[in-house]
């Protein structure tokens, strides 16, 4: 399991091509899956203020223009990391002068472990066809069952819910415009703009919707991929594999807010509870993000 654990977080480190989605895009040269947050209304009828947070895929490829427009547009003094030393060790972010850049990992412990594990050696991943390894493993059991536990794991891993309320109380104190990212901005970033939504009052419906927009970003591979899944005779164990390494998967998404508000009641009690980032903090972030 651990070797699958091991393959699974080397691909989702690989960037997939993309086309941007309109809604509230930000055109970068080198950024992956980029948009603001900005302009989304909440349920109070207030909305989200405009050129403050932003959330994307790394900035590894960021061009000048790019960090130019983080700078003069967002006018962005925090960038928060959610990739662990492996994943920015690769693929370093750009400096943006007098941004500071925050590492935050918040993958799971049992993929972090895997790694630590010395078991398995990722070079095999990274040097084959990325499509190639995707339709080989989304028909491995063990794959699909890993994919399928991430984003549990995610909301689950105590590290990973002590990361996230860093990050919130990050948001909160920030100075300027915040950005927050992953490798491909879909998964661990999505997660954290959930948060940060929950938190200022979005509907479950504004959650979901935003989340769902990195599949349009990575429509084309997630294409592409799934062409080759059908080709070979699979079903929908394996393109719910696909969508959910190399898009997002939404159905899996809603199921862990289910299992969430199961637990916790709402998203908000689980910030306070399981996050730490208390009733006021979000009152805060209310009055200081929303117009």
């Amino acid at each position: 399991m651990n070797r699958i654990a091991l393959i699974l977080t080397s691909l989702i480190m690989m960037s997939a091509c993309s086309t941007a989605p309109k809604d509230r895009t930000i055109v970068f040269d080198g950024i992956e899956n980029a948009r603001e947050l900005g302009g989304l209304v909440m349920q109070d009828g207030r909305s989200i203020r405009s050129g403050k947070l932003v959330r994307s895929g790394e900035l590894s490829q960021a061009s000048d223009r790019d960090l130019s427009i983080l700078k003069d547009r967002f006018a962005l003094t925090d960038v928060y990391d959610f990739r662990f030393d492996m994943e920015r060790d690769r693929k370093p972010d750009r400096e943006i002068e007098g941004v500071r850049n925050t590492s935050l990992s918040t993958l799971p412990q049992a993929f972090l472990e895997a790694f630590s594990s010395g078991r398995a050696d990722s070079t095999t991943v990274q040097s084959a066809n990325l499509m190639d390894a995707l339709a080989s493993f989304a028909f491995n059991p063990k794959a699909q069952l890993m994919a399928e536990r991430l984003y549990p794991a995610i909301v689950s891993d105590t590290l990973s819910q002590r990361r996230y309320g860093q990050f919130l109380r990050g948001v909160l104190e920030a100075e300027g415009g915040v950005l927050w990212h992953c490798s491909q901005g879909k998964d661990r970033c999505g997660w954290g703009s959930a948060f940060v939504l929950a938190s200022l009052g979005a509907s479950r419906e504004t959650i979901v919707e935003d989340f769902a927009l990195s599949n349009i970003s990575y429509a084309q591979a997630i294409e592409a991929v799934s062409a080759r899944i059908i080709e070979k005779g699979g079903g929908e164990p394996e393109l719910n594999f696909i969508r959910l390494m190399v898009g997002v998967n939404v159905e899996n998404f809603e199921s862990t807010l289910d299992m969430i508000e199961s637990q916790y009641g709402s998203l908000q009690v689980y910030l306070e509870n399981a996050l730490g980032f208390t009733a006021d903090e979000q009152q805060q972030m209310k009055d200081k993000y929303l117009n």
